[in-house]
């Protein structure tokens, strides 16, 4: 295809599904992380690039004197985890010097990616949300009168610790509220902690927008439903996604994003309340998703479009095969499994999806390598913190 790479910064699955889409249009394809990732292992990414991480003070000089090394200039810049996102947001126009970028500046994105925002806009465009508190003090999550359960979530993705990583801590009774905020507003500040409602249902109620925008308008989209995830009441990561059609989905993510003037690559998370019917925003991802590699599997190959767009090269919209499905293996067995416990599911159920899936979360028969080497890492990982509760 030719022109020029595209540099990739952090990330896992979404990340692997990005380089591969890329690399097989002959893209180059370069992974810069702080820690081993999994795309590192792919026949087409170059790397892996170490750098001091997107907290650093001279991160900025760091990409910028890297690009001038090795000849990066005019490549993509894709963000490729949720504290990346910010970073490239907030230094837009000094990494514009030297790269292309597909998303919108701070001032703008937050209205995306900070919950209290996201909520806030999202009550202005009358597009539905769960019951929100934002707290400021232990105190009033001692004495908040609200329905159980409910979850706590950081405002903002991209931090490092325990909070930050379950994502979603569940709390059923006032005790166990107020010890969870206890915990989290000494991890990341009381301001910083959001708790809601947990709308009941799990993967099955769950629906994602996912598109590519570019100059304020979409490119092309389509919707999935998050069938099953991991844990099986509000997913750490999905495990099997299907292609679904969800007008409902189109019209809530179009009107928040348009409000932005948004650009680039972006997953809208929502829950169906089956207690209204209703569809409810939960979160925006404006990068890679975790079920990223069911786009092109689905013939919407959004990464190569996201590239085309970039360079000026025109991307025709596609239309997503309806059924097509993602699966993260591992992870979907011990999913599948307390369904089965649970009554939720049939085996001649969980059986029957293998015949939809199309693209898998590491393994690509073409670049079999990452595959090969997450399959252990995750069989282990479940293991030993979820089964034996390890670490």
């Amino acid at each position: 295809m030719g022109g020029s790479g595209v540099v990739i910064l952090g990330g896992a699955h979404g990340t692997l599904a990005l380089a591969r889409s890329l690399g097989t249009l002959k893209i180059p394809v370069v992974c810069i992380s702080n820690d081993r990732m999994l795309p590192s292992w792919s026949r087409y990414v170059e790397g892996p690039i170490s750098w001091p991480g997107h907290c650093d003070g001279e991160a900025v000089s760091f990409l910028a004197r890297m690009a001038k090394e090795r000849k990066w200039d005019g490549y993509l810049l894709v963000p490729a985890g949720d504290g990346e996102v910010r970073f490239v947001s907030e230094n837009r126009a000094a990494l514009s010097a030297t790269f292309k970028i597909m998303l919108p500046g701070w001032d703008s994105l937050r209205w995306l990616c900070d919950k209290p925002f996201l909520y806030r806009r999202a009550d202005e465009l009358n597009v539905k949300i769960p019951r929100t508190h934002r707290l400021v003090s232990v105190e009033q999550a001692e004495t908040l009168a609200v329905t159980f359960p409910v979850v706590l979530k950081p405002n903002m993705g991209g931090g490092n610790g325990p909070f930050f990583k379950a994502k979603v801590v569940r709390a059923d009774d006032q005790a166990e509220l107020a010890r969870a905020y206890r915990d989290a507003a000494g991890q990341i500040g009381a301001a910083n902690v959001v708790v809601q409602e947990l709308i009941p249902g799990g993967g099955e109620s769950q629906f994602s927008y996912a598109a590519l925008w570019h100059d304020g308008q979409p490119v092309t989209e389509f919707t999935a439903r998050r069938t099953r995830q991991y844990p099986v009441d509000f997913g750490y990561t999905s495990t099997f996604v299907e292609v679904v059609d969800e007008p409902r989905a189109i019209e809530a993510a179009r009107t928040m994003l348009a409000s932005v003037g948004f650009g680039g690559l972006v997953e809208v998370e929502f829950k169906r309340d089956h207690r209204d019917g209703s569809l409810k925003l939960l979160d925006v991802n404006p990068r890679p998703w975790s079920w990223f590699g069911l786009c092109a599997a689905a013939g919407v190959d959004l990464g190569a479009m996201m590239w085309q767009v970039a360079n000026g090269r025109p991307a025709k919209p596609a239309v997503a095969q309806i059924g097509v499905s993602w699966m993260y293996l591992v992870r979907d067995f011990v999913v599948a499994m307390t369904l089965l416990v649970r009554g939720r599911i049939g085996v001649g159920d969980y059986l029957r999806s293998f015949g939809r899936v199309r693209a898998w979360a590491a393994f690509a028969l073409n670049d079999p390598l990452p595959g090969v080497i997450d399959l252990p890492l995750t069989a282990w990982r479940v293991l030993t913190r979820r089964v034996l509760k390890i670490g």
